[in-house]
This record gives C-alpha cells, sequence and structure tokens, in this order.
C-alpha cells in the first residue's frame, strides 16, 4: 500500500504548478506539521540519530529532481530503482545477514522486469552520463534511507521517524527550491490542492506505511516491494493521464512481481518489534 501510494507523487508533480525542485519542498513541508501532531500525544523520547533518515531522504528528492533535467525520464525513473540491489549489498556485507540463492534470482527478475518497463525510451551513457550517474546516487540516498529507517524502528516510532525525517529534509530542500525553481508559491487553490495530495498521500501515507512496515519486514525484501512503485506509476499515468501503456510495460510489470514473489517466498523473517 506505500508503494502504491508513493506511485502517485509523479501524478502529482506533474499536476503542480510549481516546480519539481518546489514540489519536493512542498511534499515535505507540508507533511511535518501533520505528522508531527500525529505524533504529540505519545510523549515519546527523541534521539539525535533520527535526523538521519531525513538527510538521507532530503538528498534522495535532491539529487533526483537534478537528475530528471539532467538525463531522460525513462533513466530518472530506473536508475533510482537500483535501490535494492545496494540494500542488499548492505544487508551482506555490513550487518552479516545471509541471502539466499534464490532471493538474488528473484532480485534479478525484478530488476529485469523494470528495464523492460522502461525500455522502449532508455539511453545510457553519452551526454546523459551526469543524469545518469545522479540517477544512481539517487538509488544510493534511497537506500540508506531505507537501511537507516529500519534500523531506528526497533527503538522509535514510525511517527517519530517521519515527523523529524520530514522536517530535516525540508530545511534541505528549501534551499534547493529558492536557488532553481522561479516558481516556489502555488499560484491557485488547486495547487495548493495538488501538493496537499503530494504530501497527505504520497508522503504521509506512503512513506509512512513504509515505515511503520519496516518493523516486520525484511529490509532486503521491502526495498525489493518498492518496485512496485514503477510499475504502478505506469498504470496511474494511463488511467489518470492517457499516457500510452503497451504490451512491453505490463509484459514488465508482469515480470516484476514474478520477482518479488519470489522474494517473498525465499527472504528472511523479521523475529521482534520494539516500537509501532
Amino acid at each position: 500500500m506505500g508503494a502504491l501510494c508513493i506511485a502517485m507523487a509523479p501524478i502529482f508533480v506533474r499536476l503542480a504548478d510549481v516546480g519539481p525542485s518546489a514540489a519536493a519542498f512542498w511534499r515535505v513541508a507540508l507533511a511535518a506539521p501533520v505528522l508531527l501532531l500525529l505524533w504529540l500525544p505519545r510523549r515519546e523520547p527523541l534521539s539525535w540519530s533520527l535526523i538521519w533518515p531525513g538527510i538521507f531522504f532530503g538528498g534522495d528528492l535532491a539529487v533526483w529532481h537534478q537528475a530528471i533535467t539532467m538525463t531522460s525520464v525513462a533513466n530518472a525513473t530506473l536508475l533510482p530503482n537500483l535501490q535494492p540491489t545496494f540494500v542488499a549489498a548492505v544487508m551482506v556485507l555490513w550487518f552479516k545477514q545471509r541471502l539466499r540463492l534464490q532471493f538474488w534470482g528473484g532480485l534479478a527478475l525484478a530488476m529485469l522486469g523494470s528495464v523492460v518497463l522502461v525500455g522502449s525510451s532508455l539511453n545510457l551513457g553519452g551526454d546523459q552520463l551526469r543524469g545518469d550517474a545522479l540517477g544512481v546516487l539517487t538509488a544510493v540516498f534511497y537506500a540508506a534511507y531505507l537501511l537507516s529507517v529500519a534500523r531506528l524502528r526497533g527503538a522509535h516510532s514510525a511517527l517519530a521517524i517521519m515527523w523529524v525525517a520530514s522536517g530535516v529534509a525540508a530545511l534541505i530542500l528549501l534551499p534547493l527550491a529558492l536557488s532553481t525553481e522561479a516558481t516556489v508559491m502555488p499560484q491557485s487553490l488547486y495547487g495548493w490542492l495538488v501538493l496537499a495530495g503530494l504530501a497527505g498521500l504520497s508522503h504521509v501515507c506512503g512513506q509512512g506505511l513504509i515505515a511503520w512496515s519496516l518493523a516486520w519486514l525484511p529490509t532486503a525484501f521491502s526495498a525489493v516491494t518498492l518496485l512496485i512503485q514503477p510499475v504502478a506509476a505506469a498504470g496511474f499515468a494511463w488511467l489518470l493521464l492517457a499516457e500510452p501503456l503497451g504490451a512491453q510495460q505490463a509484459f514488465g510489470g508482469a515480470v516484476v512481481l514474478a520477482g518479488i514473489f519470489i522474494c517473498r517466498v525465499f527472504s528472511a523473517q523479521r523475529v521482534s518489534v520494539k516500537s509501532t
């Protein structure tokens, strides 16, 4: 459900009457006070380590929106979805978690499906190389975000992590929006409603559900599950924006789902949770 909610983010960004960097800022800036109000009744102690998800998420959005302007939309969609490979590598090399060979096979299948999904417009290298590098860096930032949230969920609630992360990310993104966008403030009530949808559905609900689930699901599997996002985004664009959805995209989406299913069957289970 979290992946489906964040899959709506490109639709809201497309409909917004502000630039993409400004939309990224408003996404977290509007969500932060809502998450804070939801968290306040808990009176939960905080720690300085909670700033790390915000730094990583702010970096993710900042770098991704720059990548969009420097490379193709297909590349900017595919390359950030390399994040499951980085998450799985860190889980094995740093946290010494053993992942079955079948899990790696499912991951490879899901990644292959993502390539097929955007393959008709994929163009790596050439003049777009810097943008492609930023797309890969986006994947690194989001992998770091997922790993930091997963580690913090043993001691902090999802609401605590989310409101602090949103506030920190907003502080990172505001200077970028002011320096790169001609229009930062929405120009109409419609513009504010679009940004409210981006903040409420894609961030509060989407990222909030993902943060909540990381207390129970294996981190590597959760990262692979988020590959549902480009599949769902293509479907939403077809339904809401009348963008074409052909047999290749449908086949790629089916391959992604098959890979995720294999990863689910052969992923390790989380056994204990300290905070909800």
